[in-house]
């Protein structure tokens, strides 16, 4: 399921990423890969507040919809 559908405080790990090359790659970077822990810090409206290893990141609705998740 995707990323903007989770709940504030679950653990996720990420399945698949999305999206144009370049919105892939940028993901990657900010630590979005397959395999990643995600804590859901905060989501309305489908913007959303994570920890991605160490790091807290906002992301919008329309990334956290290319990131497909599996609940932990």
């Amino acid at each position: 399921m995707p990323l903007s559908m989770i709940e504030a405080g679950k653990l996720v790990a990420v399945v698949r990423v999305g999206g144009a090359p370049a919105v892939r790659q940028r993901l990657a970077d900010l630590g979005f890969v397959e395999g990643t822990q995600i804590d859901v810090i905060q989501s309305q409206s489908g913007n959303m507040i994570v920890k991605v290893k160490e790091s807290k990141l906002a992301i919008t609705k329309e990334m956290a919809n290319k990131i497909v998740v599996n609940p932990l």
